[in-house]
């Protein structure tokens, strides 16, 4: 009876550890654009996702972690032109210390999953003047 006062609130503890691991996951779908110039060519870089290259209008799924993605987008008669998704803490990580503890904390931070990316970026590419493809 005594073993189990001690194991159950120790077993609901490790259930409840990375609490945004669980419910938000590892991995998020963001979208990229580049209005008035579909159809360039982005590459999206970061420590946890390397580099990847889409064409817009996109979607990718990234994997989620505390680092931004460099985005630096190119088309024919555009200038080349740059943006950032920023990574930012998800509210729910705050909940967790509450309710996973240090432990739920430490796993959300490992996996990424306490952080999140903006849902949508747009890369504004400005034409070249009497450029013509």
């Amino acid at each position: 009876r005594h073993t189990m006062r001690i194991l159950l609130p120790l077993i609901a503890a490790l259930c409840l550890a990375g609490c945004a691991t669980i419910v938000k996951g590892t991995t998020q779908v963001v979208a990229i654009d580049t209005p008035g110039a579909p159809g360039a060519t982005c590459e999206l870089h970061s420590p946890a996702i390397g580099t990847q290259s889409v064409q817009t209008p996109a979607t990718i799924e990234l994997e989620k972690s505390q680092h931004n993605v460099t985005v630096s987008c190119r088309k024919t008669c555009f200038q080349p032109a740059a943006g950032v998704i920023a990574s930012y803490t998800e509210g729910m990580a705050a909940g967790n210390v509450i309710a996973g503890g240090v432990i739920g904390l430490g796993v959300d931070a490992a996996t990424g999953a306490m952080n999140k990316y903006a849902d949508r970026t747009s890369i504004t590419m400005i034409p070249i003047q009497g450029c013509a493809t």
